[in-house]
């Protein structure tokens, strides 16, 4: 009988390693991202054009291995075009741009602090929308956001931060919830990769219609950018950064936090990739120079706290 119950955990155990190993990996390279993109963005590429950069590359990439390796998988019925249209356009494409233009204005470890309070949307969305039940622990969730943002804006100061780069990190996060509850939703019936390119797909279609590929400023690839902080003195041009954003800020990690989802439920996904806004900020600090006042760091400590209990409601 026990050897039965070990023979069976064994591989529940292997799946959650598994799953964790990928939510860690996808939250470091999301991480950097943000201080990559950030480096782009002062370096002059429009927050516009660097989300249909970012989308349109990793369309292309994943496109080109499923035709490869699985066609079929491209296959969607007509019941699934609104969802992908919606889970494309809110969950990829506004994503990414309100979180551009977050970072532009705010210190990168904030903005994402900011867009990470996803989690207590999603929450609510079960509780109110679905009707799901829902632990009273949201409430407190909820409470603790606030204040951890209160003190991390200093508000009793006048706001002491970019006024527009916080709204867009709010978007950014409203956005993001829906990316997680669709993603939760789509990922039972679809592979995390026919997904994933889909949606960008879509998110590609979007900006292009918005800001047509003729217009894409491509003489500023091969432009020689600064890569700021304490590597000011060093330049590269602006395609090298372009790669990463692509490859490693894109497709790897999108690929891996959809994938998580069939190995943790979409509560553990969420507060294993609480690591992301810790490490951004870390990158952020050690190579950008951006640093948190001491009453930031609790206020971000406190809003984490927020987020995991709103993660956990649903259990």
């Amino acid at each position: 009988m026990v050897e039965g119950i070990v023979a069976f955990a064994g591989p529940v155990d292997r799946r959650r390693r598994t799953g964790y190993l990928m939510v860690v990996t996808s939250a470091i390279l999301f991480a950097i991202n943000g201080t990559v993109s950030k480096i782009m963005l002062v370096g002059g590429m429009p927050a516009p054009q660097l989300t249909q950069l970012r989308s349109g590359g990793a369309f292309l990439g994943l496109l080109v291995y499923l035709l490869i390796r699985r066609p079929r998988s491209l296959r969607f019925t007509r019941q699934e075009i609104p969802w992908i249209a919606i889970y494309g356009i809110l969950g990829f494409a506004m994503t990414q741009y309100l979180y551009f233009v977050a970072i532009k204005r705010l210190p990168v470890g904030i903005a994402l602090l900011l867009e990470f309070t996803a989690p207590i949307f999603v929450a609510l969305w079960a509780r109110f929308v679905l009707h799901e039940p829902v632990r009273r622990r949201v409430w407190a969730a909820l409470a603790l956001a606030m204040v951890g943002l209160a003190l991390v804006a200093q508000v009793w100061g006048g706001l002491a931060l970019d006024g527009l780069g916080v709204v867009a990190a709010l978007g950014a996060s409203l956005a993001l919830s829906i990316y997680f509850i669709l993603g939760e939703r789509m990922v039972g019936v679809r592979d995390p990769l026919s997904l994933t390119c889909l949606a960008f797909g879509v998110g590609s279609i979007f900006w292009a219609v918005l800001a047509p590929w003729w217009r894409f400023p491509a003489h500023i690839l091969s432009s020689q950018i600064s890569l700021l902080g304490n590597l000011s003195a060093t330049f590269v041009p602006m395609w090298v950064p372009a790669i990463y954003l692509v490859v490693g800020g894109t497709l790897l990690p999108f690929t891996l936090s959809i994938g998580a989802l069939r190995h943790l439920r979409a509560a553990q996904v969420g507060v294993v990739g609480m690591v992301e806004p810790v490490v951004a900020a870390l990158v952020a600090y050690l190579w950008l120079g951006e640093e948190l006042g001491w009453v930031q760091l609790v206020g971000g400590a406190v809003v984490l706290t927020g987020v995991v209990l709103a993660e956990t409601s649903r259990n």
